[in-house]
């Protein structure tokens, strides 16, 4: 596994473009990361996570306008997203007809973040595209925080790790809007800020 620094993320972003599967620190736990549209590297982070394959991945996009190109955003996601992204927040979306179909949900959503952290928006806009990323640990184990933690459990299972490690170490919260607004995991965002966004009038 090869170890680089936060300051050479081009180095990372060329390993990802490559189809290789990197693991990083964000603002909430250590993630790991593939790019969205390749489907080999998706199968590859499945068997590294041990996670079943109906589970799908997050989207991390680098930008608020990126995601109308994923999903479909109405008038309450729209709240959502101005508030709260970029940051510790996820939310799920009916996704649009161009995702591939292993990004997507058996229902066709689609889960998007976009991180409150420099190196990984710079890392996603240096790769030109969204990744698919994870908590970097194996499937129902706690979330790793720390480079070193990464490459003494994983080694040469990950082709690079971007040294440092997480900020906040709670995962971010998730939300999904569809014909209703459901809280599936509150964290550092809590049920009291989402309501007081979803209620404020325009």
């Amino acid at each position: 596994m090869k170890k680089i620094s936060q300051q050479k993320f081009k180095d990372a972003a060329r390993i990802l473009q490559k189809g290789g599967l990197i693991a990083f620190p964000t603002e909430t736990v250590f993630g790991f990361g593939v790019v969205f549209d390749d489907e080999k590297a998706y199968k590859r982070l499945i068997e590294v996570k041990k996670r079943p394959p109906e589970q799908p991945f997050t989207l991390m996009c680098a930008d608020r306008t990126d995601i109308d190109e994923f999903a479909y955003v109405d008038e309450r996601a729209r709240k959502l997203i101005n508030a709260f992204f970029p940051g510790q927040f996820t939310i799920i979306l009916k996704a649009k007809e161009n995702l591939p179909e292993w990004v997507k949900s058996k229902e066709g959503n689609v889960g998007i973040r976009i991180p409150d952290y420099p190196v990984v928006q710079n890392l996603i806009r240096a790769v030109g595209k969204p990744l698919l990323v994870p908590s970097a640990n194996r499937h129902g184990e706690p979330p790793l925080t720390k480079a070193e933690d990464v490459c003494h459990i994983f080694k040469d299972e990950v082709d690079a790790v971007v040294d440092g490690k997480s900020v906040s170490n709670i995962p971010s919260t998730i939300v999904i809007v569809g014909k209703d607004v459901k809280i599936i995991r509150e964290g550092y965002i809590t049920k009291k800020d989402i309501l007081k966004v979803l209620e404020a009038k325009k």
